[in-house]
């Protein structure tokens, strides 16, 4: 079963950037996430978004 949404570190390793890196994403915009008690997760489907954000700017 795929998860609806990932911690910080989860999605840090699926897109094999640091937490850092991650945290800025989500700071400025790119990146969809949100609170869960004091949990912050992103919906994996925020992921892909990121990704093809990425590379349209990349183009």
């Amino acid at each position: 079963m795929t998860s609806l949404a990932l911690s910080v570190e989860e999605a840090a390793a699926q897109l094999r950037v640091s937490r850092w890196t991650l945290y800025k994403f989500i700071r400025t915009g790119q990146l969809k996430s949100f609170k869960a008690g004091r949990r912050r997760l992103i919906p994996a489907s925020a992921l892909n978004d990121l990704v093809d954000l990425l590379l349209e700017e990349a183009a």
